[in-house]
This record gives structure tokens, C-alpha cells and sequence, in this order.
């Protein structure tokens, strides 16, 4: 395929026959059917995103109630994430096999009887082993999610616009995540941040034959494939954990590089000769879809550990409340939702979607500069924090609308469940390496302000304890070091937006013509 054949696949929509529902909804009835449709996929779009985060305004009583230990407490989030995102190649290929609808519906059921089993978890152990079967099983829900959207809704305006309030759930999840669980945390009981689940599920499930399920393909899923990119993306994700404890020079963390890399490569090879690949060539090769995959990645990265950070900060260093947090991140959602619904749409219907994907990034790192230069000890949350939720929820919303819309234009029907994995695998394992390196860069950065020298009390961030006995360094409190740590977190942060920006103005060259996409 030369570069004008990839030009013009970029410029192709979704084929028109990929569903009954092709033609233009016109009838009230049709209107009703496909608006309900949404909410379904909206709802479970953001069910399965929202569990990135939720627990983590719950860390500090899960950790009381189930005395788990320091050192592991980040496994109750990151183990979700690794399952998530390790196992979405796979999922999105089940689907296109077995049947998207089918797949869709067993993914909820997986994830809502583990977080009902984790909700009532005993023990540390029986939580995280829960966690990771929820993993499970939004990887084969997700990518479902997605795929029935492209077949459930017409080309054209219609599915732009579920595109675009898709693509919202992606960022609007994590934040709802972060007020949901303070509100249930501080109101009910920890246990009920995973117990909301049950509900939504079965909400999802009941209004799921409203989906159009399209085409299957015969083949087979590619087990290698899976079992590679799987334990591949978890060494590193243990490489970056282990280089934060035990150093970056330690044995085990070398050893979890090099079994990473060596891993990466493997699946890299098994893809181009297995007759059943998990990513089939003819999604990755277009050059602005992997443009997109590659921009979702560094979001991800970005986003979650944005999230982590701020809520040490705000937690650790200003003392609020679960609930406080919560709301705090409120603005945020406002941003979002206003970028996501009005907009993203309206840029995309007037500028190529490389510009629009370049501003929303750029936007966004503006934002993550924001705290870095102005989070202090004592930082009035007006001036250091609102300003720049402000400028990352209206950032994201443009990024994620334009992101999720390249990502799935052109995919034959027969591979947009690979293509739907792809991009919520680059959001999750970009979340889970962000969330690990990030974290990382901010316990180096606050541990050389303090070499050696802890107080009682305080903790840097999971797996880190300031310790009792020593002085610190000249001009700086516990409070500054942390913040400082923080504050070169976000720095970093805000540094893969600007490559994202980057790689979007350099690898994307699709458009998206004016008539599929709605300017109202």
C-alpha cells in the first residue's frame, strides 16, 4: 500500500453497510432507539474507565480496613490496569471471532461478579485478585463497546457525535472515578466503590439489545500474542514500580526491563507471521490511526498519573477530604463535557484532525505547566489548581473527540474490534507506564530533598515513608518536598502531551470531511 492509498483509506469512513441501521435514522422511533443506544455505551464506556480511579480516594481506608501493607498498596489500581490494558488486544480479536454483542455481555457479567467479590473481600489478596479479574473483564467489554457503536450507528453526523461523547467517557471516567469514590467513601463504606458496579452493569446488560452486533469473522484468537503482550506490559509496569523501591540499578528491576523488552519483541514477531494476529496489519499500517493509538497512549500516561498527583497534593500536602477531592475536580468534568459535546465536533467539521488534535494537547500540557509553576504548600486552590483543571478538561475534550474519531475511521467491520482494542489499550497502558513512571519521577525528585532525612507521619506516595530521626535539608519542609516531587511529576506529564502534539502534526494526515460531522 503506497501513501496515496493510505491517504485515501485515512479519508474513508466506516463502510455504510456495517449495520441494517446505515441509512439515516429519520423516524422519532429510530431517534429514540439510537439515543437509547448511546446511553448504553456511553454508560458502560464510562463504568469501565471509572474504575482507573475510583479507589483511589479509597486507598487510605482500604489500607486500614484490610491492613494492607504499604508496598503493595498501588496494586489494588494497578492491577486493574495491567489485566485491562494486557488483555484488550485479545478481547477486541474475541469479539471479532465470537461475536461482538456476545463478547460485550460476558465482559460485563466478569466484571460485575468480581467487583461484587472484591467489594466483599476479606482480606488483601481476595481484593487484588478481584481487581484483576475486573481487568478481565473490561478487556473484553471495552473494546465491544466501541465496535458496537460503529455498527450500531449510521456514517455521518450520528456517529460522530457518539464518537464524540465516547471519546468524553475516556477522560470524563477518570474524573467521575475520583468524585464518586470520596462521595461513597466518606458517606457510605470503601466496599461500595466497588459494589456501584453491580448496578450499572446490569443497567448496560438489560439495555444492550438495543446494539447492532454486525459481521463475524472466522479465525482464531492468537494465544501466544496475548500471553506475550500480557507479561511484556507487566514487566515493565513492575520495572518502573521496583525502580521507585528498591532502585534502578537493582537486580529485579533490570531483570523486569530486559524481560519486558525481550517480551515486546517476541509479540512484535509472533503479529507478523501468526495467520490470526491480534493487531492485523491493515489497522496499524494506516499511519494516522497509529498516529492516534500512539497519542492515546502518551494521554493515558499523562492523564491518570495527573490525577494520582494531584490527589496527593491535595490529600497529603492541603489535607482534604475524599469528598473534598471529589468535587475539587469538578471543574474539570465541566471543561470536558462542554469540549467533548460542543467543541470537539465543530473544530473537526472545520480543520484537519492532526490541528485539532495538536491544540487540545498543547492545551493540555498548558495545564499540567500551570500547577507545576504555581503548587505550593499553601496554594489557594482558585489560583494554582482551577485554572488548570480548566484548561485540561477543554483539552482533553478536544483530544479525546478527535483521537477516538481517526482511530476508527477506514477499519473494515470485520476489524474494528481490533482497532476499538487498540485504542483503549494505548489509554491503559499508557495509564498504568504513566501512573508507575510518574509516580516514580515525583518519589525521586522529593526523596533528594530530603536524602535520608523522613518525619514521622507523612507518607511520599505509595510504598514511600517518611521516617523518623533526621533533619532536613535548608529551606525545605516535609510539605515543599513533597510538593516539589509532585509539582516535576506534573512537569513530566505536561512534557508527553507536547510529544503527543508532536506526533499528531507529524503522523496524521487523515480528514474528516465537513458532512459527517455535525457543526451545531
Amino acid at each position: 500500500m503506497d501513501a496515496h492509498d493510505l491517504t485515501q483509506t485515512a479519508q474513508t469512513a466506516l463502510p455504510a453497510a456495517t449495520s441494517p441501521t446505515a441509512s439515516p435514522a429519520t423516524s422519532p422511533a429510530a431517534d429514540r432507539k439510537l439515543g437509547l443506544a448511546l446511553l448504553i455505551i456511553a454508560t458502560a464506556q464510562l463504568m469501565l474507565v471509572l474504575d482507573d480511579t475510583i479507589v483511589n480516594v479509597a486507598l487510605p481506608t482500604i489500607q486500614r480496613s484490610l491492613q494492607l501493607p504499604t508496598a503493595h498498596l498501588n496494586w489494588v489500581a494497578s492491577f486493574y490496569s495491567l489485566a485491562f490494558g494486557g488483555l484488550l488486544l485479545a478481547g477486541g480479536r474475541a469479539g471479532d471471532l465470537y461475536g461482538r454483542l456476545r463478547m460485550f455481555r460476558i465482559g460485563l457479567v466478569v466484571f460485575a461478579v468480581a467487583s461484587m467479590a472484591g467489594g466483599l473481600a476479606p482480606d488483601a489478596t481476595a481484593l487484588i485478585a478481584a481487581r484483576l479479574v475486573q481487568g478481565c473483564g473490561a478487556a473484553l467489554a471495552a473494546p465491544g463497546a466501541l465496535s458496537l457503536l460503529a455498527t450500531t450507528f449510521p456514517s455521518g453526523p450520528a456517529r460522530t457525535r457518539a464518537l464524540g461523547v465516547y471519546g468524553a467517557m475516556a477522560g470524563l471516567g477518570s474524573v467521575v472515578g475520583l468524585l464518586l469514590g470520596g462521595t461513597l467513601t466518606t458517606y457510605l463504606n470503601w466496599r461500595w466503590v466497588l459494589f456501584i458496579n453491580v448496578p450499572l452493569a446490569i443497567v448496560v446488560l438489560a439495555g444492550s439489545r438495543t446494539l447492532v452486533t454486525g459481521d463475524r469473522k472466522h479465525g482464531s484468537i492468537d494465544i501466544p500474542g496475548a500471553v506475550t503482550a500480557t507479561l511484556g506490559i507487566g514487566s515493565i509496569i513492575y520495572g518502573l514500580t521496583s525502580g521507585s523501591t528498591n532502585g534502578w540499578g537493582a537486580p529485579v528491576t533490570l531483570a523486569c526491563f530486559a524481560a519486558g523488552v525481550a517480551l515486546a519483541a517476541t509479540f512484535v514477531a509472533l503479529e507478523r507471521t501468526s495467520r490470526a494476529p491480534l493487531v492485523p496489519m491493515a489497522v496499524v499500517r494506516d499511519r494516522s490511526r497509529a498516529g492516534a493509538y500512539t497519542v492515546m497512549l502518551l494521554v493515558g500516561a499523562g492523564m491518570l498519573a495527573m490525577f494520582y498527583l494531584l490527589t496527593l497534593y491535595m490529600q497529603t500536602v492541603r489535607g482534604y477530604s475524599a469528598l473534598h477531592t471529589g468535587l475539587a475536580y469538578l471543574p474539570f468534568v465541566v471543561g470536558l463535557g462542554i469540549a467533548a459535546g460542543g467543541l470537539g465536533p465543530r473544530l473537526l467539521a472545520k480543520l484537519p484532525p492532526r490541528g485539532v488534535l495538536a491544540a487540545g494537547l498543547l492545551i493540555f500540557a498548558g495545564g499540567l505547566v500551570w500547577y507545576g509553576t504555581h503548587l505550593t504548600p499553601t496554594s489557594d486552590y482558585f489560583v494554582a489548581i482551577l485554572p488548570g483543571l480548566v484548561a485540561g478538561g477543554a483539552g482533553g475534550g478536544v483530544t479525546f473527540v478527535a483521537a477516538t474519531a481517526v482511530s476508527v475511521q477506514g477499519v473494515a467491520p470485520s476489524d474494528s474490534g481490533a482497532a476499538a482494542g487498540l485504542l483503549n489499550t494505548g489509554i491503559q497502558v499508557g495509564a498504568a507506564l504513566g501512573l508507575s513512571g510518574l509516580a516514580s519521577i515525583a518519589s525521586i525528585v522529593t526523596r533528594s530533598r530530603l536524602p535520608g532525612h523522613t518525619l514521622p507521619g507523612h507518607t511520599l506516595l505509595p510504598g514511600h515513608t517518611l521516617l523518623p530521626g533526621h533533619t532536613l535539608l535548608p529551606g525545605h519542609t516535609v510539605a515543599a518536598a513533597l510538593t516539589d516531587g509532585y509539582s516535576t511529576g506534573l512537569f513530566a506529564g505536561a512534557a508527553l502531551f507536547a510529544v503527543g502534539a508532536v506526533v499528531a502534526l507529524a503522523a496524521i494526515n487523515a480528514r474528516i470531511e465537513a458532512g459527517q460531522v455535525s457543526g451545531h
